[in-house]
């Protein structure tokens, strides 16, 4: 494991689960094309399936579905899947680039039958445009209002079936009535080392990358459990070893590119570790509060608390109590094997 540790505001987006500006097109030449191409999520997939299946036997456009979980695991993918699948265009938005009930008029009377809207980030939409969306989902109409005042007066435009769905990594701070008119729920969850493995090496291929299961395995094993994050993991290592002029991306390659890239064997990186150090070595293990660590840290306290809590409790480093975070006896076993200094 790398011992050096950065310093204050000094980070790594290499783990991040939100997608990075220069990622995008290669973000889409990996994106799946359909159901039989989809890793992972067999669950949430052959449910889907079923609906789309059984909306085409009808003729009908599908109800409006849901996805919720955790960034970076395939949300949008799906989403596109659902597209290809049912052979419909797919109009591709987001909560908060809907900043006016105008904004989501202008999408929704334009679209045509069968057509997907998708949005992402839903949690996210303005009250006013959430409304708005009521008597479209339900009732397949769009309530207007012209004019202000007494002379103001509504006018109620029909729009074709379409199916909505939307995407959510906080399905709690939808509100009910939104919530409510999603037929179907579908929830992502983490992937396995062995789906990862998977991914990668399918992946690699698009990529022109040659990539060995071994060293699949490792980068498997280091991203977080994250779709996201291993292709942008593999990506990085892919640089490595067009650098060195090494054709195949082994377990050796894969180790010593992520070791140079401060990813360790756990899939922790830089601030992890750091944070981890700053708990066990200034405040005993806690527990220390969010905003007193924020302070320790020099880091953004939601980016603590959505970027790198969640990876460290589910790997049993790191608990919530209603004193404070507190540092398991993993993560100062690690702190103090590693010799990483706060």
């Amino acid at each position: 494991m790398n011992k050096p540790v950065p310093s204050d505001g000094e980070t790594t987006v290499l783990t991040e689960t939100t997608v990075q500006p220069d990622e995008q097109l290669e973000d889409v030449a990996l994106r799946p094309r359909g159901f039989a191409e989809f890793i992972g999520q067999a669950e949430t997939k052959r449910n889907l399936d079923l609906v789309i299946r059984a909306a085409k036997e009808r003729n009908q456009a599908p109800e409006h579905m849901l996805l919720y979980g955790p960034p970076g695991l395939g949300k949008t993918s799906l989403a596109h899947v659902a597209a290809t699948e049912l052979a419909v265009p797919i109009r591709i938005t987001s909560g908060p680039a809907l900043e006016r009930t105008g904004d989501i008029a202008s999408i929704l009377s334009s679209l045509q039958e069968g057509e997907l809207l998708f949005i992402d980030e839903i949690h996210r939409l303005q009250r006013p445009v959430e409304e708005m969306l009521y008597s479209a989902m339900e009732d397949f109409a769009l309530d207007l209002v012209l004019g202000k005042g007494v002379a103001a007066k509504t006018m109620r435009l029909q729009l074709p079936r379409f199916t909505l769905i939307g995407a959510t990594t906080r399905i709690g701070q939808l509100s009910a009535p939104l919530r409510d008119r999603f037929g179907a729920h579908f929830h992502l969850d983490f992937y396995e080392t062995s789906e990862l493995q998977q991914l990668l090496l399918t992946s690699a291929t698009r990529l022109s990358v040659q990539l060995d299961e071994p060293g699949a395995l490792v980068i498997a094993a280091r991203c977080r459990r994250t779709p996201r994050i291993a292709n942008r993991l593999l990506r990085r290592v892919r640089d490595y070893a067009q650098v060195h002029r090494l054709d195949l991306i082994t377990r050796g390659v894969a180790e010593r590119a992520l070791s140079l890239l401060n990813i360790d064997q756990y899939g922790l990186d830089r601030l992890d570790r750091r944070l981890l150090a700053v708990m066990v070595q200034q405040f005993d293990g806690g527990p220390v509060g969010l905003s007193t660590l924020s302070a320790a840290l020099g880091e953004d306290a939601d980016t603590i608390e959505d970027v790198y809590e969640p990876f460290l409790i589910r790997e049993g480093f790191l608990l919530r109590s209603p004193r404070g975070r507190i540092a398991t006896s993993k993560a100062i076993g690690l702190v103090h094997s590693d010799g990483v200094g706060a």
